[in-house]
């Protein structure tokens, strides 16, 4: 299987003309009825064998683990992260793995900073501090050697941890407003996301799958503070909340359809769930609420993603130019 960021490079070194790829990528969407701007693809499995050496990779990282945990936890996980790295040169720098690719990233970045936690002591605000500003770094190398595109939100998302952390520890009482300083780290990562969207609106080259993992990482941050904030798990929902809670998710898939990113509909979904279930179960339909819920929610997602493209061409269409010229392009 050939990706874009395959024909592109294919392009760059003169096997193909660029005429003639871009005559084949509109072939292949009048074909299938459909447009690489608006599907969203992003690369996640080359083959079967992805799944067979992440399995493989898996077990020996676990099992190297486990072995190396009795000296100490945080040599441990220093070992891990090595391995992955040393896994990584033969699985993604020379073989272009994908699966593999992805789940080496996140142990490599994941077991960095937990090492670096528990090296200097766990809970504390400045080895969190410390932690985030080392699994930041380790992104940025993992980037520079091997261009995982999940690599720039993995280092995002450290980089937002150290920020946070060294807020906490200069200033303690921040602590109580940790919900909008993720609010505030969410939005900054969603910002990042668009510079990297706007430099690829065809969505053809590896831009647009870093632009894909890093709103999967600022959606969460966005989403949570702000249904944390309305007490949707605390059970004490009225109607009020309710109509905040679906005028919140409306806003969300129309943001949705404009950048034609669909994390933040995902990450708010299971908000939306449980506040409709809960407002249920407190009129009268204990037990039955999730499934009404669920038959209702799922068959309105099913009607938007069979009219996407429409749906998003009038909003597209509704906006200044100069937004337009910046967005992936409406099929």
């Amino acid at each position: 299987m050939y990706t874009d960021d395959d024909l592109e490079q294919a392009v760059e070194k003169g096997i193909f003309s660029r005429p003639s790829v871009a005559q084949f990528r509109d072939f292949i969407a009048e074909r299938d009825n459909t447009h690489a701007a608006d599907e969203e693809d992003f690369r996640l499995i080359t083959s079967f064998n992805d799944i067979f050496v992440v399995i493989a990779c898996l077990l020996l990282l676990l099992s190297a683990g486990w072995v190396i945990q009795g000296t100490s936890a945080a040599l441990s996980a220093a070992v891990v992260a090595a391995l992955s790295w040393g896994l990584a040169e033969f699985f993604v720098r020379k073989r272009k793995m994908a699966l593999p690719a992805i789940v080496l990233l996140v142990t490599f970045v994941a077991n960095v900073f937990t090492a670096i936690v528990l090296l200097f002591g766990f809970p504390d605000e400045k080895a969190f501090m410390l932690a985030g500003l080392g699994a930041t770094i380790a992104a940025w190398l993992h980037w520079t050697r091997f261009h995982v595109p999940i690599t720039v939100a993995a280092g995002a998302a450290a980089a937002v941890a150290f920020v946070l952390a060294g807020l906490i520890y200069m200033l303690p009482a921040l602590r109580d407003h940790l919900n909008s300083l993720m609010f505030v780290g969410g939005i900054a990562i969603f910002l990042l996301a668009m510079v990297w969207d706007a430099k690829d609106p065809k969505r053809i080259s590896g831009r647009s799958d870093v632009a894909f993992w890093l709103h999967l990482t600022a959606a969460p941050l966005i989403v949570h503070p702000i249904f944390s904030n309305l007490g949707i798990f605390e059970g004490n929902q009225t109607p009020l909340d309710l109509g905040i809670v679906l005028l919140l998710y409306l806003v969300l898939t129309v943001i949705s359809l404009v950048i034609d990113r669909r994390a933040f509909m995902v990450s708010s979904l299971i908000y939306v769930l449980a506040a409709l279930t809960q407002l249920l179960d407190t009129y009268g339909l204990a037990g039955d609420s999730f499934a009404y819920v669920g038959v209702v929610i799922g068959m309105s997602l099913l009607l938007l993603s069979g009219f996407w493209h429409r749906a998003r061409r009038v909003l597209v269409q509704a906006l200044p130019d100069g937004w337009q010229r910046r967005l992936p392009e409406v099929a």
